[in-house]
């Protein structure tokens, strides 16, 4: 890898408003943390806090709440004809 092209790649806490889950992980957000606000985390360090409004803690398709909408009867209509028999 060439040196000096790549951003940083630091601890970040994100939080998830809509789950009100916050998480620590690493991100190149952390280049621009003077510009994001800061929150002091468990370990007693303090990272940058980005706000997200879905995470893997409030998308359907992790919490397993997905739910498929079929108002023209297209699922029934696709397993008459090709689905399980």
């Amino acid at each position: 890898m060439k040196q000096g092209i790549h951003p940083t790649y630091n601890h970040v806490v994100f939080h998830d408003r809509s789950a009100d889950k916050y998480f620590l992980t690493r991100s190149t957000l952390a280049a621009k943390a003077a510009s994001l606000p800061t929150i002091e985390w468990e370990d007693g360090n303090t990272y940058p806090l980005v706000n997200v409004e879905v995470s893997s803690y409030s998308h359907p398709f992790y919490t397993g709440r997905n739910v498929v909408l079929d108002t023209a009867g297209q699922v029934q209509k696709f397993n008459a004809r090709y689905g399980r028999k």
